[in-house]
């Protein structure tokens, strides 16, 4: 008897293309960033999603990534050919000249450092303690720009992506 195992093949074949596993949706720190608190005066400050991406969303950005963090070294700016190795040695000084604000504590604040820059996110009680963390933060020495997206109080609507809807 003979049997043809070209259908049977065929079919195998089709098999891991229909079957395929589709990409995670869970959200990481898939570049390692540095993401902390400094303060949480403010308990109904929406927490912010910080440097989390899917697998998809962080395929796309490690193009963007090479690029902005060699531009930096390129324009003579960085004496580090890549501006995202700067970000885990700013940490530390950076959350401790926010700390050394006065007032820090009646707020709700967090920090995401990318290429060498400060993304201050979260609740303050006044616009002069929002003035305050930006001066600090830029104070720091190595820290190139600083992107204030608080806001006052608790009521308003996040200027950045939060942890409960991104």
């Amino acid at each position: 008897m003979r049997h043809s195992f070209l259908p049977c093949l065929a079919l195998l074949l089709c098999l891991p293309l229909t079957g395929r596993a589709q990409p995670s949706q869970e959200k990481k720190n898939w570049f390692d960033d540095p993401f902390f608190q400094v303060s949480a005066g403010l308990p109904d400050c929406p927490v912010p999603l910080g440097p989390l991406l899917t697998f998809e969303e962080q395929r796309r950005e490690a193009h963007w990534r090479a690029e902005r963090g060699t531009s930096c070294w390129l324009a003579g700016q960085c004496r580090d050919s890549n501006a995202y190795r700067y970000d885990k040695d700013l940490a530390a000084p950076v959350a401790a000249a926010l700390k050394a604000v006065p007032g820090i504590e009646s707020g709700s604040v967090w920090v995401v450092i990318q290429r060498r820059w400060v993304f201050l996110q979260g609740c303050v009680g006044t616009p002069g303690l929002m003035r305050q963390l930006e001066r600090a933060a830029k104070a720091v020495p190595e820290v190139e720009t600083v992107v204030p997206m608080l806001q006052l109080g608790t009521r308003e609507t996040p200027r950045y992506p939060t942890a409960d809807k991104p």
